[in-house]
C-alpha cells in the first residue's frame, strides 16, 4: 500500500527577509547606542554642574557675611551658637584660604566646615551633623565632592580648587569638554588618577583616559 508524507514546510529564509532582519537589528542597536550617549549625557551635565555650583554658594555667602565658609572666624555669631558647629583649627581661620583637602573628614580641616558652614547659612541642603560619614557631600556618581586652596593637580592656578572623584573617563572627558578646553591635561578644569592624598598629580591626557576608569576632576576658580 503506498504511503504519502506531508510535504515539509520551507522554513528557509529569502535574502530580502534576512535583510529585514539585518536593518531591524541594525536599528535597535542604533537606538540602545543612542540611548546609552544621552544617559552618559545626562550624568556628565549633572556632574558638570556641581563645578558651577560650588563657586555660588561660596561667593553667596561672602557676600552675606564678608568671610570665606569653612574659613569664618565669626561662623557660631554668624549662623548661631550651633550644637555640633565644626571647630577647625583656629590658627589658620580668616586668612582667606580653605585649609584641608577636599575630600577630607576631619572636624578640624575647613574644607569640611565649609559644607556645614553652608548648609547653615540655608545656601545648601544636606545634613548638618558631620558625625556620620552620611553627612558628606558626595556627586551623582557616590563619589567625595569638596573644595580646598592647596593646589591639587601640576600646573593649575587658582585660589580654590573644586574637586570630585569617583568619575567615569568618559564622564570626565565629557565634563572638560562643557566646561573647558577638552584636554583633560591643560586649563582650568584637569583629570587625575585617584588616589590623592594632598601630594599634587599630574593630570591625565586625554588620550590616555580609560572610558570605565574612575578618576578625579577639579576645576580651578
Amino acid at each position: 500500500m503506498q504511503s504519502f508524507r506531508r510535504p515539509m514546510p520551507d522554513l528557509g529564509f529569502s535574502l530580502i527577509e534576512m535583510a529585514i532582519v539585518l536593518v531591524i537589528i541594525g536599528l535597535l542597536l542604533s537606538g540602545i547606542l543612542k540611548g546609552q550617549e544621552l544617559i552618559d549625557s545626562t550624568k556628565a551635565k549633572a556632574l558638570g554642574n556641581d563645578f558651577r555650583t560650588i563657586p555660588l554658594l561660596l561667593y553667596s555667602y561672602q557676600d552675606k557675611f564678608r568671610a570665606i565658609p569653612g574659613d569664618d572666624p565669626g561662623a557660631r555669631a554668624h549662623l548661631g551658637a550651633t550644637a555640633g558647629l565644626l571647630t577647625p583649627t583656629p590658627e589658620t581661620l580668616g586668612n582667606g584660604r580653605i585649609e584641608g583637602l577636599y575630600n577630607s573628614s576631619a572636624a578640624t580641616d575647613e574644607s569640611l566646615a565649609f559644607w556645614q558652614h553652608i548648609r547653615l547659612a540655608n545656601l545648601a541642603s544636606g545634613p548638618i551633623d558631620f558625625s556620620t560619614a552620611t553627612a558628606l557631600p558626595r556627586n551623582t556618581q557616590g563619589g567625595r565632592l569638596g573644595i580646598q586652596s592647596a593646589t591639587p593637580i601640576v600646573g593649575m592656578t587658582g585660589a580654590f580648587f573644586a574637586c570630585s572623584d569617583a568619575i567615569p573617563g568618559k564622564l570626565a572627558k565629557q565634563i572638560d569638554i562643557a566646561l573647558d578646553d577638552g584636554a583633560t591635561d591643560n586649563g582650568s578644569v584637569r583629570t587625575m588618577t585617584t588616589g590623592y592624598n594632598g601630594a599634587e598629580k599630574r593630570g591625565e591626557p586625554t588620550e590616555s583616559i580609560a572610558n570605565e576608569t574612575p578618576y578625579t576632576v577639579c576645576a580651578a576658580f
